[in-house]
């Protein structure tokens, strides 16, 4: 496995598989193009290994040119075909082999097909290292295949993440992450945490808490921790980039887990939002949102009660626990219609045994 931008790949396809499919190209090649001139037209910049190899067991004299274009951002394409280096080579009347790395959506060979039409070429010919017959969606021919493949991104051999990868000598495919990864909340005495503890040890997830990450990065005087602290130092509050950069090497800590238990964030609609981005940057997404439902008389009751061992002065204060009960539900009320948007949000009653609610948790997480 390798790890590239955060996200994790597993070797799809080894060096020596894909040395046998470029010398079954060559030879179909070889054969089709006997006494012949061809030009090779090679598509930077994912072809240049595929042509590198097939180049070099063509039999003939060829002319080899290179033009540039791309409709890739990250891991989806674009559906936009962008030209970044043209043809520099006169097409009329000639016997044209396209050498592209990989064709899925078919954008890029219609793009090619135009281009070899308004140049007037003899013949045209494509040839892929790769070919998506899932995801293709055109007509054109692909004349020459390597080797077809399921619709999964994959990189190496040419091939890149946002311009990592492409030295790989095999082919490596985006690791189908499928994390459980919980939001939970809980007013004030609701028993988040407990509950936190029990779910983490039975999911086998990883439970980060805002507030822990905060003092392990201060404590440890993290650059990031480093940071937060000078915010914190002028009575600012800590941007939610710098959080969002905590919680992000959080989870990269522990990129092969189970799933993620977030406690404590997020509190607004903008760092919903900046969560969703830095999950889908990992390959995975938020589940659900799950908030432990409690009457504000019980908690209140609950509250005063631990005050008298937990030493906390706001639970030993009737108006101050109110007043956090009420600042929990205008956070949250707001985040409930957020994740309701999108059909993730549990409501989960948080009144019984402790047993008995994390049944209820449980049975929750289990459809999900």
């Amino acid at each position: 496995m390798i790890k590239l931008h955060g996200l994790h790949f597993d070797e799809f396809i080894s060096e020596d598989k894909l040395k046998q499919a470029i010398e079954e190209v060559a030879n179909k090649i070889n054969e089709d193009y006997d006494g012949k001139e061809p030009l090779f037209l090679v598509v930077l910049n994912g072809a240049f290994k595929f042509a590198t190899e097939l180049l070099s067991r063509f039999n003939g004299d060829c002319e080899i040119e290179f033009l540039k274009l791309s409709s890739y951002d990250g891991t989806s394409s674009t559906g936009e075909v962008m030209t970044h280096i043209p043809i520099d080579a006169d097409l009329e009347d000639r016997e044209v082999i396209i050498i592209e790395d990989i064709v899925d959506s078919g954008n890029t060979i219609e793009k090619l097909t135009e281009m070899m039409v308004s140049g007037g070429v003899k013949n045209y010919r494509f040839a892929s290292l790769f070919f998506k017959p899932e995801a293709y969606s055109k007509e054109y021919k692909i004349h020459y295949v390597g080797l077809e493949i399921p619709n999964d991104f994959i990189v190496g051999y040419g091939l890149d993440y946002n311009g990592l990868g492409r030295n790989l000598n095999a082919i490596y495919k985006l690791k189908n992450t499928k994390m459980t990864n919980l939001v939970l909340f809980g007013p004030p005495g609701a028993g988040k945490g407990t509950q936190a503890s029990f779910l983490k040890e039975k999911y086998n997830l990883i439970h980060i808490s805002t507030g822990d990450v905060f003092r392990y990065n201060i404590k440890n005087a993290t650059e990031l921790g480093m940071l937060a602290k000078s915010y914190m130092d002028k009575g600012q509050l800590v941007p939610d980039t710098v959080t969002i950069d905590m919680l992000s090497a959080e989870v990269d800590k522990n990129a092969d887990a189970n799933g993620f238990i977030f406690d404590g964030f997020p509190r607004t609609i903008a760092q919903a939002e900046a969560l969703d981005t830095l999950l889908s940057d990992k390959n995975t997404q938020v589940s659900a949102m799950i908030a432990l439902e409690v009457d504000d008389e019980i908690l209140v009751q609950r509250l005063l009660e631990r005050g008298k061992t937990s030493g906390r002065k706001d639970d030993a204060d009737e108006t101050v626990i109110r007043k956090r009960i009420k600042v929990y539900y205008d956070e949250t009320a707001i985040l409930k219609g957020y994740y309701q948007k999108q059909d993730k949000y549990f409501g989960v009653d948080g009144v019984g045994e402790v047993t008995e609610i994390t049944a209820r948790l449980s049975k929750t997480i289990d459809t999900l």
